[in-house]
């Protein structure tokens, strides 16, 4: 296969990662990152009880790994998202805001307004 120019300016690892079509080939490790510990743990969540302690666990797991994903600590996250909830708060109607993402972005405006 001939070099085009654009293909010698790309960094590396591409050419390495690409087929002999120049497709880049999909990389999963992000994703597989993430649920190593879960997989790790299996046994210790057959301990949970139930299975409505397993499905609690399946949310917690799916919060903790989804605040990982937009680079929140999840121990401060959960702490403030139960701490809203039974302190009331946040409304019933306003638990969309306590998503990570959504969380995160009024953390960084709160954060942006203390800066000003």
């Amino acid at each position: 296969m001939v070099e085009t120019r654009l293909q010698r300016s790309l960094p590396h690892p591409l050419h390495r990662s690409s087929d002999a079509y120049g497709r880049i080939e999909i990389d999963s490790n992000t994703v597989e990152r993430s649920i190593k510990p879960i997989g790790l743990g299996k046994k210790n969540y057959l301990l949970a009880g139930s299975e409505g302690g397993v499905e609690k666990w399946a949310i917690l797991a799916s919060f903790i790994n989804t605040a990982k994903l937009q680079d929140i600590d999840p121990r401060h996250y959960l702490t403030d998202v139960i701490e809203r909830i039974v302190s009331g708060r946040t409304k019933i109607n306003q638990l969309h805001m306590l998503l990570p993402w959504n969380w995160k972005a009024e953390r960084d405006s709160s954060l942006a307004k203390l800066a000003a």
